[in-house]
């Protein structure tokens, strides 16, 4: 998710640099983590549209300025907008972003994402469709949308339902914060580089004159190392995410961590029950069918249906979860959010249809992405 920014210009929020085959991309809104406005998405897409059509440039680095990489977004004046009635001016955000993630996801040539610091919800879009993800010791990575009424897009459900077993649901439901080392575990990164040494693989990586993945990953190589996973890492905990989020619905995924919780106390149990709970039930019900519908599509079909259901949630026809989301993390931040729907059981099978269908509007159309030559799963193909 993000905001609409119109005090700074194209060039001050996504800084660039160009190094002779290569271009060097910053996100340059530091006060605001970087959050994606209206204005980076666009000159993003406006950028690696003339990046993949101009024959000196070979290799694409993106990066953040400052503690984050991109931490999503901003969604006050999304919110407002909607408040007075505007839903579509979101929603020409998210077509923008989302034909973005589409881009990333089928570019032609190599993009280097490095991820020191913040990677969150639009975060995760501008990066790990890339073909490669540098994460370091400071990186953290999350997609905390259903605390907010929301649920993970830009093309999440493509990417999380393609981590080893359930970890995606896992991540995609709770909004658990993986670190570095986590993130390369499961397969979110590709490399991991401490931090100090990133500009020294910044400089090798400008002094690339190839398109050439396998060269490329080689250079990455030589400055990344195999971090050690920490002893209460989550990822040391796959056979019990395995055995509970595997399950059919919210409800039998609660009940089955609650049998766990019975049978030995574990607080790493009891706080994905409680992650759980304080989410919007609406929310829970439609990522997890998002999540697992994603794992037979093309990421050009998920992007598809996350718009037709970011659209639903921007019109809060259903619920206005993410309008009161927002308001109770983001804005007033009492952290007490009042969500209607209040339970799963009030959730109902055909609510959460309505978030898969056409919008029954005149004016609105399913997202029409541009025709692509190379194959989405290229992409991201170790995941």
């Amino acid at each position: 998710m993000a905001s609409f920014d119109s005090t700074r210009t194209d060039e001050d929020q996504v800084l660039v640099e160009e190094k002779r085959f290569v271009r060097l991309l910053t996100l340059n809104r530091t006060k605001q983590l970087n959050a994606l406005s209206l204005t980076m998405v666009s000159r993003l897409l406006e950028l690696f549209v003339a990046y993949e059509a101009d024959p000196s440039v070979k290799l694409v680095v993106v990066k953040g300025k400052g503690r984050a990489f991109c931490a999503g977004g901003d969604v006050s004046a999304v919110v407002h907008d909607i408040k007075r009635g505007d839903w579509k001016k979101g929603a020409y955000f998210f077509q923008k972003e989302f034909t973005f993630n589409y881009l990333l996801a089928t570019f032609s040539k190599p993009q280097v994402s490095l991820l020191d610091g913040i990677v969150m919800g639009g975060g995760a879009g501008v990066s790990i469709h890339g073909r490669f993800r540098v994460a370091t010791e400071k990186s953290v990575f999350a997609m905390p949308e259903t605390a907010l009424g929301l649920f993970p897009d830009v093309g999440a459900s493509y990417y999380l339902s393609r981590l080893p077993g359930f970890f995606g649901e896992y991540v995609g439901l709770t909004g658990a914060r993986l670190d570095g080392a986590e993130m390369l575990a499961c397969g979110l990164a590709t490399h991991f580089v401490t931090s100090e040494r990133l500009t020294l693989l910044e400089e090798a990586l400008c002094r690339a004159d190839t398109s050439e993945p396998s060269i490329i990953s080689s250079i990455i190589d030589k400055f990344s190392q195999r971090p050690i996973l920490k002893e209460q890492s989550v990822y040391h905990r796959l056979h019990v995410i395995d055995k509970c989020f595997s399950r059919r619905t919210v409800e039998d995924i609660l009940a089955a961590l609650e049998d766990e919780a019975l049978k030995k106390k574990d607080d790493w149990i009891t706080s994905t029950i409680q992650d759980l709970k304080k989410a919007s039930p609406t929310s829970l019900k439609i990522s997890l069918r998002s999540i697992r519908e994603g794992r037979l599509q093309g990421v050009g079909q998920c992007l598809i249906r996350e718009y037709r259901m970011v659209c639903h949630v921007m019109r809060g026809e259903v619920s206005k979860d993410f309008v009161e989301g927002c308001r109770a993390i983001l804005l007033d931040k009492d952290r007490n959010p009042k969500w209607e729907p209040s339970s799963l059981g009030l959730v109902t099978d055909a609510m959460v249809e309505r978030y898969f269908s056409r919008i029954e509007d005149e004016e609105w159309e399913d997202l029409q992405l541009p025709a692509r030559a190379n194959l989405p799963a290229s992409a991201i193909s170790k995941l």
